[in-house]
């Protein structure tokens, strides 16, 4: 027991200082090295309502939606590291800690062309590629979730440009299978963002994504996977708007299983569907506002119709939340999400979370 003690109080000792870390002896080359990281505990309470003989079928638990905890640094000359893990077990069907980001980057000719290599989010989506810890609303949009995924995946990035430049782009040769998991097939995903900033406070951009997925039998032609998105945010003071369109064509060629993904790009199952060639959309519209009194109220809606071609398969989701900014590190937000199926399923939820960064 002793020695365990000794060698918790080591590591212990080495996070601590590592955030002002040298180069030294065993300092691994790096002259600047960060941990950063955040966690949200929340509760939720699902309103489901009631069975045939009136119970209550609602539900209601506390959980971790993300704990996360990272290293960034850089290494002179030009290179940049950075990977983070997330420790909440209840983000996967695994129930594990698992790696999130963990890629290098060259960044001689950052402006312009900045050289990245490894697993990140992929380069689609405005929602997608916010950061969780800041997000307006506690969970991301249905149509982003669904069309935007894998959210993370491996590959090479080429990206350049800033908010504070007149285009900014991001080119990625991704494998298209998601994080943590090896390509399946010898084609690569193209996936691309480009972003205008005509003025200050206004970004208007697009998003696309092409690829295959293998069918069921591996026999048969690759499927092939389109997916196109449009964007525009203006911030005006204390004034934000956001809207977002995503549309998507699976393009089967064969009786295929098509993932299905859940939050932060997991896949949490897969639908088996017959040859042909299906379209999904959506969109989502958002509204915030900062208070003087650091309370945020935000209205969202998002809409998700995972087949237009069938009557039935469209869910609308409208959100009501207020974030209240205990710091600049740390926040409380809730949130009531009304969700409206085609089949009238009583399926609302109310949620609550608290975020502290470090």
């Amino acid at each position: 027991m002793k020695k365990i003690r000794i060698v918790l109080t080591a590591i212990a000792g080495l996070l601590l200082v590592l955030p002002v870390a040298g180069q030294g002896c065993m300092g691994g080359g790096s002259d600047l090295i960060g941990v950063s990281g955040f966690i949200q505990p929340q509760y939720n309470f699902n309103l489901n309502g009631t069975d045939a003989n009136g119970n209550s079928l609602n539900t209601n638990n506390f959980t971790f939606n993300r704990a996360r905890l990272g290293v960034m640094g850089s290494i002179p000359y030009d290179i940049d590291y950075y990977f983070v893990a997330e420790f909440s077990s209840f983000k996967t069907q695994q129930k594990n800690v698992h790696l999130l980001d963990a890629y290098v980057s060259y960044t001689r000719f950052s402006r312009w062309a900045k050289l990245t290599l490894g697993q990140f989010k992929s380069p689609f989506s405005m929602e997608q590629n916010t950061s969780c810890s800041g997000l307006y609303t506690i969970n991301r949009s249905e149509v982003v979730n669904q069309l935007a995924g894998p959210q993370r995946d491996m590959g090479l990035l080429i990206s350049g440009g800033s908010d504070t430049t007149l285009l900014q782009y991001s080119l990625g040769i991704m494998n298209g299978t998601g994080m943590n998991v090896e390509d399946d097939n010898r084609n690569k995903n193209i996936v691309g963002r480009i972003l205008l900033h005509p003025f200050a406070g206004l970004t208007v951009g697009g998003s696309f994504n092409v690829g295959k997925i293998n069918p069921t039998d591996l026999a048969q032609k690759m499927n092939d996977i389109y997916r196109f998105g449009g964007e525009v945010h203006y911030k005006l003071g204390d004034l934000f708007l956001q809207g977002e369109y995503i549309r998507g064509i699976d393009q089967l060629h064969s009786a295929s299983r098509v993932p299905v993904y859940g939050g932060c790009g997991g896949i949490v199952g897969y639908e088996t569907k017959t040859a042909g060639s299906y379209t999904k959309d959506g969109f989502v519209v958002m509204a915030s506002y900062m208070t003087p009194w650091s309370l945020e109220p935000v209205l969202k809606f998002d809409t998700y119709n995972s087949d237009v071609a069938v009557a039935g398969k469209r869910t609308n989701y409208t959100t009501i939340g207020i974030n209240y900014y205990v710091n600049d590190y740390s926040r409380v937000q809730v949130n009531y999400v009304n969700v409206a199926e085609s089949a009238g399923v009583m399926n609302d939820m109310i949620m609550v979370q608290l975020q502290a960064k470090f």
